[in-house]
């Protein structure tokens, strides 16, 4: 048994066969898990319903609010591990997913970690839906490095740190994390941010051999989820960059946008690529759609640097 503990949020019944998965993959892991953290939000039925489903090998917590982020916190409160891994409810590990996680933190520089994360379509990949996209469904997305490399910053389905991270640098911001099914976002970013600018000289892994599967429920398949997806992404990055003019003495002046740049490089690339060398049928419903969603997140960006909150 090693040194690391997994936390998962869970704010809804309707994926209990997804979290059920979830924990039997990591209680199948080469590295086991010092503890499984299974927090709720404080819905009754939803506590009701987790206390006789689950056994006495996982921890039940009840957050104090609801909320993703305060969910985590909540997780990483009653974690007694020197590590911290956070998994999504709707995704299951690799065997080797904490293994594989935990071996970057021989590095004593690196002090969080984030895996690759492989969408399991309710069907089939739509043929409209081109890789670059696969954040909005909460997956590993065509411009992120295809080896070990530093990042900004984690998705927050398949990422982990160092319990002394939260000691120095504080929580996630429960101003950005989601709330059931709103799609505001990125508290895994704005910590991220945060993390790597008040502790200097550290470093974010990306390891693309830790691997979790992330089930994209069918109701994401579809342009309205796309545009809606994008638009808060744009609102929650602009509320991020805020933040870091509003805080410049606590976070990296430079990182706010830096991977946002680099991603439009992507698109602009993978657009040339599409058209001049893709299917003739597919490839401009997936450029359009890469498209439509860019401007979207510009769009969301615009009305979320005007927000005052």
């Amino acid at each position: 048994m090693n040194n690391i503990s997994v936390v998962i949020s869970v704010f809804s019944i309707e994926r209990a066969k997804d979290v059920t998965a979830c924990i039997e993959s990591l209680k199948k892991q080469t590295v086991r898990p010092k503890e499984i953290i299974i927090v709720l939000d404080p819905n009754e039925t939803l506590i009701s319903y987790y206390k006789n489903q689950l056994d006495s090998s996982v921890k039940l917590v009840i957050s104090d609010t609801f909320g993703l982020s305060a969910a985590r916190n909540m997780g990483i409160k009653n974690c007694n591990s020197e590590f911290i891994a956070f998994i999504d409810d709707d995704a299951v590990a690799d065997k080797n997913w904490l293994r594989n996680l935990i071996n970057n933190f021989d590095n004593p520089l690196i002090i969080g970690v984030g895996g690759r994360i492989i969408p399991v379509w309710p069907n089939k990949n739509p043929t409209w839906f081109p890789e670059e996209l696969y954040w909005i469904i909460g997956c590993s997305y065509k411009g992120l490095p295809v080896k070990k490399e530093p990042i900004r910053n984690p998705i927050g389905c398949n990422m982990a740190f160092r319990r002394s991270v939260f000691e120095n640098v504080g929580f996630f911001s429960t101003d950005m994390g989601r709330v059931g099914n709103v799609l505001m976002g990125h508290d895994d970013t704005e910590f991220g941010i945060r993390a790597t600018g008040k502790l200097v000289g550290t470093t974010i892994m990306y390891d693309p051999q830790a691997i979790v599967y992330h089930s994209v429920s069918s109701n994401r398949v579809n342009h309205t989820y796309v545009v809606r997806r994008a638009y808060s992404e744009g609102f929650s990055k602009a509320c991020i960059a805020n933040n870091n003019n509003n805080n410049k003495k606590s976070v990296n002046k430079k990182s706010h946008l830096s991977t946002e740049k680099s991603y439009l490089r992507t698109i602009l690339s993978s657009t040339i690529h599409m058209l001049l060398r893709g299917n003739v049928k597919t490839a401009p419903l997936r450029c359009l759609t890469l498209w439509i969603a860019t401007i979207t997140v510009f769009l969301g960006y615009i009305a979320g640097s005007h927000n005052k909150r």
